[in-house]
C-alpha cells in the first residue's frame, strides 16, 4: 500500500483492494475496469471515475430489515450502520452479464454468502429481485469515497446468518419505525449512517415497506435515480 490513509485497514481489506470493478459512464454503459483501490480514491472520483455497485435490502417474514454495522477496517465509512449487504460486481464474464441484471445478482449472491454467511441454497438468484438503480457520490474521508450507480436488490426471506467479523461487527433486524429512529440519531450525530442507506430509505424503502413482500409494482429498470 502507498501512503494514502489506510492505517485502519487489515490485511483482508487490503487484499480486496485488488478486485477489478466495472467502470461505467453516467448511463451505466460499461467502458472499462479498474481495481477497487483506484475506484475509491477520492482524487479519482473528483475526476469523474464511476463504477457499478449494488445494495441488497433483506427483509425477514416479519418485514424487518437486516441492518449491518460495518467493520472498523472497511475502506470507506468504517463502523457505520448500513444496508444488509452492499458491494460491487466484478469485471468478469459472469458478473458483467446484463440480461435481467443477472451479473449483478450473481455478485450479490456471492457477497451475501461472503459477508453474512448465508448458505447459497437460501439465496437462489430468483429470490434476489432487481428493483431499480440509483447514482450517488459520497466522500468518506480525505482519501476515500464512493461514486457508484448501484442496483437496488430486494429479498424477503428468513435466513441463517453466520457473519464474517472482518466485514461487519454487528447486525440488527429493524422495523420501519426503528430504522427511522436510527436515521434520526444519525441526524443528531448520535449514530453513523452510510449516505447510501439514508438515500435508499428516504427515496425507496419507506415507500415500499407497507407493500412487502408484494413490491413488483415498484419495479423501475429504466430510471437511474440521481441522488
Amino acid at each position: 500500500m502507498s501512503k494514502e490513509n489506510s492505517s485502519h485497514l487489515d490485511m483482508y481489506q487490503v487484499g480486496r483492494l485488488a478486485e477489478l470493478c466495472i467502470i461505467i459512464d453516467e448511463n451505466d454503459n460499461v467502458i472499462g475496469a479498474e481495481d477497487k483501490k483506484t475506484c475509491h480514491l477520492y482524487k479519482n472520483i473528483q475526476k469523474g471515475l464511476l463504477h457499478r455497485a449494488f445494495s441488497v435490502v433483506l427483509f425477514n417474514s416479519k418485514n424487518q430489515l437486516l441492518v449491518q454495522e460495518r467493520s472498523d477496517c472497511k475502506i470507506t465509512f468504517p463502523g457505520y450502520f448500513t444496508d444488509s449487504c452492499s458491494s460491487h460486481p466484478l469485471s468478469n464474464t459472469l458478473e458483467l452479464d446484463e440480461n435481467n441484471a443477472i451479473g449483478v445478482r450473481r455478485a450479490a449472491q456471492r457477497r451475501i454468502q461472503a459477508e453474512l454467511g448465508i448458505p447459497l441454497e437460501q439465496v437462489p438468484l430468483d429470490d434476489i429481485i432487481y428493483m431499480t438503480r440509483y447514482h450517488y457520490k459520497a466522500q468518506s474521508d480525505e482519501t476515500w469515497g464512493e461514486h457508484e450507480i448501484a442496483y437496488l436488490l430486494l429479498m424477503t426471506k428468513d435466513v441463517t446468518l453466520n457473519p464474517d467479523s472482518r466485514e461487519l461487527k454487528n447486525y440488527y433486524y429493524m422495523s420501519k419505525e426503528e430504522l427511522k429512529e436510527l436515521l434520526a440519531k444519525g441526524e443528531r450525530r448520535e449514530a453513523k449512517i452510510t449516505p447510501w442507506l439514508k438515500l435508499m430509505a428516504e427515496n425507496f424503502l419507506f415507500k415500499w415497506w407497507d407493500s412487502l413482500p408484494n413490491v413488483n409494482h415498484f419495479l423501475d429498470h429504466k430510471t437511474i435515480h440521481r441522488l
